[in-house]
C-alpha cells in the first residue's frame, strides 16, 4: 500500500517555474509506474506525466512537452515534477498518482492504484 503527498504548489507569474513532489510512503514505491495528473476548474482530470516504474522511460503530454519534466528517486521514495515556463493555462489542482508495474505512457489509461491529495497550482498573467 501507498499514501501520497504532493507538495510544491503555489502562485507564480507566467513564465516562472515551480517543482513538484510526491513523496510516497511504503516499501514498494520502486515497482509503481507514477504520475501527474492534474484538473482544472470545470474541466476534467488530464494525465501531464508519467514515469515507468522501472524509471527508465517518461511520458509528457503534448500540451507540457519541452516545459515539464518529471523524475523519480526510489531511495527517497520521490516523484517530481518540474515545471519551466509556466502558462495561466496551467493553472490547476496537480495529482500524483501511481499503478502498480505501469509503464510511463500506460499510466494515462491504465487504472490507478493509488492517489495524492493534491497541491494547487496557480499561474497568473
Amino acid at each position: 500500500q501507498l499514501q501520497l503527498v504532493e507538495s510544491g504548489g503555489g502562485l507564480v507569474q507566467a513564465g516562472g517555474s515551480l517543482r513538484l513532489s510526491c513523496a510516497a510512503s511504503g516499501r514498494t514505491f520502486s515497482r509503481y509506474g507514477m504520475a501527474w495528473f492534474r484538473q482544472a476548474p470545470g474541466k476534467e482530470r488530464e494525465f501531464v506525466s508519467g514515469i515507468s516504474w522501472s524509471g527508465g522511460i517518461t511520458y509528457v503530454t503534448d500540451s507540457v512537452k519541452g516545459r515539464f519534466t518529471i523524475s523519480r528517486d526510489n531511495a527517497k521514495n520521490t516523484v517530481y515534477l518540474q515545471m519551466n515556463s509556466l502558462k495561466p493555462e496551467d493553472t490547476a489542482v496537480y495529482y500524483c498518482a501511481a499503478a502498480y508495474l505501469s509503464t510511463a505512457q500506460r499510466l494515462g489509461v491504465n487504472p490507478i492504484d493509488y492517489w495524492g491529495q493534491g497541491t494547487q497550482v496557480t499561474v497568473s498573467s
